[in-house]
């Protein structure tokens, strides 16, 4: 390969530098090549022995989610050399020179950001469009000293400093370079076993540094652990759709890096797809957008003033055994000129802080701006390393389990029945990934499963329909998606063919049959609750901004005159379950996780 010298002292057109501690070498990899641009996943080269992908967040358009599009290229890195050498080399070779910026500031200031985080908790999560969402606001300032030799240095200092990273990495093409330390797995596919990582909560170092009660206080917040478990199961969703019969879930961990520590999960699963195809589907990944994955990348994109370059894409090391693929966060964009932008952000739940959030935000920045010449945006921490989780830890991390389906840690799998072995069960997708994951459920008791869009003409010859969860308001008839969904049930009604609905599918089968319905004042997501389920009791867990009320057991269909059993809340009439006894259909507002 081209020796490690000649690039620190004169560079390369494209190469790249990679620090993958995950592959258990204390080695810093060097691939040198020739970029070309592209302009699909699909349209990646995959005849050399090494390729380096560089992903945009605008890629997502190639799942038909919106985004505000910059027009960033996908880039392909068509390795020509390949090698690597130690840490401990690398480290003395690269260059130690001061780095300065000249001065600096965020696009979205403190105010503007707490604002926006009220105007998503009020208007967004408030009226049911998604659970969380991740806003994003990106810092600005500018190399001195805009030369290869300087983005080496601040590659260096990221690589002696920065603990717990996933990658650290330069990846420099055409004179641009991205110089990061990502803690985030996006995807990675090795002998055919898919794996993805997902990580969410923070925990900020105080000035003093990380103490077992403060990690024990962040372990026990009920907001952290809200926005871990929104994380992960979008992440199930995703894997459905690539892994045979699901992943599986294991964790939860702590990862501990210089100024912040985070909580993650892996979730693995066998796949025979390609990898291009797994980085497609596994595109964006919900810790920089949210939940559900569709509708959050709307609300994303209305709340953002510009497109995210390729802040929540991913860099992606393609071979001929398989694919790993970092998340981009937490890395300096560098333009031929010096420019840099530092893309940030943070997840807004129901039980946000704005002011914490935007701290947050000042937080991640924190450690790339030391790195980019000690500037640091004003955020208040300390630096550390998180001491070894002892026993109290251990079993604070583990109660983050308490209460999660077995399914998806791989218990409590149902046998296939052969009541319904070879019945067709067609499930509704109203634009909510989780129908994968019930289509998944459903396939592992016998039953053979399709899954159709709400906009698509629906089979006729199906023996079970489920209408499926979604975002939205359920009474907003203005909705074409939520017309499609009372039409859909209105037929299903009126022909009599037995049928599940859940979440919104349940709220509009309710409206339907003429139930109130009211918004909340605070939304119910990943709620649990044990309820008697028709004279047992069941934990399940909610995810809605509607409730559906009754003040009776008994409602009636107003197109067949069929009474209808109403399984409610004696004290406050919340409405849990419907039932047509006749044909034993039966309809819930919960989500199982």
């Amino acid at each position: 390969m081209t020796d490690f010298r000649s690039i620190v002292a004169n560079g390369a057109p494209a190469f790249a530098l990679l620090s993958r501690p995950h592959s258990g070498r204390e080695q810093l990899e060097v691939f040198v090549g020739d970029p070309v641009e592209v302009a699909t996943l699909a349209d990646l080269p995959a005849t050399g022995p090494h390729l380096l992908a560089i992903v945009p967040y605008r890629q997502i358009r190639e799942r038909g989610l919106a985004c505000v599009d910059d027009g960033e290229p996908l880039v392909g890195i068509e390795v020509r050399e390949h090698g690597s050498l130690p840490i401990e080399e690398a480290l003395r070779l690269l260059p130690t020179g001061d780095v300065h910026l000249d001065g600096g500031d965020f696009d979205v200031d403190d105010a503007a950001y707490e604002a926006v985080t009220r105007q998503v908790i009020a208007e967004d999560i408030g009226r049911g469009a998604g659970s969380n969402f991740v806003v994003r606001r990106t810092f600005h300032t500018a190399l001195r000293d805009p030369s290869t030799r300087a983005r080496l240095a601040v590659f260096r200092r990221l690589l002696a400093a920065e603990t717990g990273a996933y990658w650290t990495f330069l990846v420099h093409w055409n004179g641009r370079t991205l110089v990061g330390a990502t803690p985030e797995c996006h995807a990675r596919l090795a002998d055919g076993v898919a794996t993805m990582n997902p990580i969410s909560g923070t925990y900020r170092y105080p000035e003093s540094g990380p103490t077992p009660a403060g990690l024990r206080r962040f372990l026990a917040d009920r907001k952290e652990t809200e926005e871990l478990l929104m994380v992960v199961d979008e992440e199930l969703k995703m894997m459905a759709r690539v892994c045979e019969g699901g992943g599986r879930l294991r964790g939860p961990w702590l990862r501990s890096m210089s100024r912040l520590a985070h909580t993650e999960y892996t979730i693995s699963g066998p796949s025979n797809l390609d990898p291009r195809e797994v980085l497609r589907l596994t595109m964006p990944a919900p810790t920089v957008t949210g939940s559900p994955l569709a509708n959050a990348c709307r609300v994303v994109a209305e709340h953002e003033r510009s497109g995210r370059g390729y802040y929540g894409g991913a860099l992606a090391l393609i071979d001929r055994h398989g694919m790993d693929a970092a998340l981009l966060i937490r890395a300096a964009d560098i333009g031929l000129d010096g420019a840099v932008r530092v893309a940030v952000g943070a997840t807004l739940v129901r039980h946000s802080n704005p002011a914490a959030e935007a701290a947050e935000t000042r937080a991640k920045a924190e450690a790339l701006l030391h790195a980019l010449g000690g500037r640091h945006p004003g955020a208040t921490g300390g630096t550390g390393r998180v001491a070894p989780v002892g026993y109290r830890l251990r079993r604070a991390l583990a109660e983050r389990n308490r209460g999660l389906s077995g399914f998806w840690r791989g218990r409590d799998r149902p046998r296939p029945a052969p009541a319904l072995a070879g019945r067709r069960l067609l499930l509704v997708d109203a634009e909510d990934d989780f129908t994968a994951m019930l289509a998944t459920v459903a396939a592992s008791t016998g039953l053979d499963v399709r899954v159709q869009r709400f906009d698509r003409d629906l089979p006729i010859d199906s023996d079970l329909v489920l209408v499926g969860p979604g975002p939205g308001d359920p009474l907003d008839h203005a909705d074409p998606r939520i017309a499609r969904l009372h039409e859909i049930t209105r037929g299903l009604l009126v022909a009599g063919t037995p049928f599940l609905a859940v979440c919104l599918g349940h709220q509009v089968l309710a409206d339907e049959l003429g139930l109130p319905m009211r918004r909340l004042k605070t939304p119910r997501q990943g709620l649990q609750q044990t309820i008697s389920l028709f004279g047992r009791p069941e934990r399940v867990g909610f995810y809605n901004t509607y409730v559906v009320t009754s003040g009776a057991d008994r409602a009636y269909c107003p197109f067949t005159g069929d009474p209808v059993s109403v399984l409610r809340d004696r004290a406050s009439g919340v409405v849990h379950s419907l039932a047509k006894p006749a044909c034993g259909r039966h309809n819930f507002t919960w989500s199982p996780y």
